[in-house]
């Protein structure tokens, strides 16, 4: 009796082994399939990046998909049918991964219905950047904004579970329309030219993004035909306003996300550059003033 146990743990044993042995020979030779089909697509000097990404990334979960077939053909007993390993996979997954599982359908919607894309800014929920990845469970974005002014690079990589497309909102400043629109309030006071000033805001915001119009203006006709965006004009604007601190005037104009700040900062010396030279435009800006009073000890109070 003893002998026959000996017999089928050896037997057990070999099997074993030799599974194990044809496992690390089926990852080797995906792993060799997947390098020399990396090479083939950096090869296309031509192709953009994005199709190069994407084709990367399907040749990676292509490979990954058909390890897990092999691998499970190999270790499970009775390996009958792709029907039944996926069964299996998919209600293990459903059971005892819930998450892992909603990832997954947040991955083929985001691949299906490209609500956002490698390169594009969008906003999910709180969090706020450029794709930078798309990975089966989570993307990546390079962050912007927080505790940075004008939406510009935090330097900090996000990583967001593909399931949040399921549940929270999302913004994208790149799909369909490249632009958005830009606001810059000044303040001037009630005695001072407000014509005037909007004449000279309208020339400094035309000379500084006149250089965009042509492409705004075949950006704006290829949306209307794809999304049924439509604006009454696309060049820049100027709204007045009275406030308590006195004229307010609000700049209004296209430019692209990634561009607001450098348009904001060149808007900006223009404005103070022009406005210094005119006597009858003055702008204004709270100011706090401290009264010290000498008491009965002669100190200041």
């Amino acid at each position: 009796m003893e002998n026959y146990i000996d017999y089928l743990n050896d037997i057990i044993a070999y099997d074993i082994r030799w599974n194990i042995y044809k496992t690390v020979l089926v990852i080797l030779l995906l792993w060799l399939i997947k390098k020399g089909a990396y090479k083939l697509i950096e090869r296309g000097n031509d192709v953009e990046i994005k199709k190069k990404f994407h084709s990367r990334k399907t040749v990676e979960y292509a490979l990954v998909f058909i390890g897990l077939l092999l691998v499970g053909n190999i270790w499970i007993i009775n390996f009958q049918s792709i029907t039944t390993f996926l069964g299996l996979l998919s209600a293990g997954i459903a059971i005892a991964l819930k998450d892992i599982f909603v990832n997954i359908a947040g991955w083929m919607f985001i691949y299906w219905r490209k609500p956002f894309d490698v390169g594009d800014r969008i906003q999910i929920g709180e969090y706020k950047g450029d794709v930078v990845d798309l990975r089966l469970f989570q993307f990546s974005l390079l962050e912007v904004g927080n505790w940075v002014d004008g939406e510009q690079s935090t330097g900090r990589i996000v990583h967001v579970p593909n399931g949040k497309v399921f549940t929270d909102p999302q913004a994208n400043y790149s799909q369909g329309f490249d632009y958005i629109w830009n606001e810059q309030n000044i303040f001037i006071g009630l005695d001072s030219d407000y014509k005037k000033a909007t004449v000279l805001l309208k020339a400094i915001m035309n000379e500084l993004l006149s250089p965009d119009f042509k492409t705004i203006e075949s950006e704006l006709k290829k949306a209307q035909k794809e999304h049924f965006i439509s604006f009454s004009q696309y060049t820049p604007t100027v709204y007045t306003k009275i406030q308590e601190r006195g004229i307010q005037l609000s700049l209004r104009y296209l430019c692209k996300p990634r561009k607001r700040r450098v348009f904001e900062h060149q808007i900006s010396e223009a404005i103070i550059d022009r406005f210094r030279t005119e006597k009858d435009i003055r702008i204004v800006y709270p100011i706090t003033s401290i009264y010290m009073e000498k008491g009965n000890n002669g100190l200041e109070n």
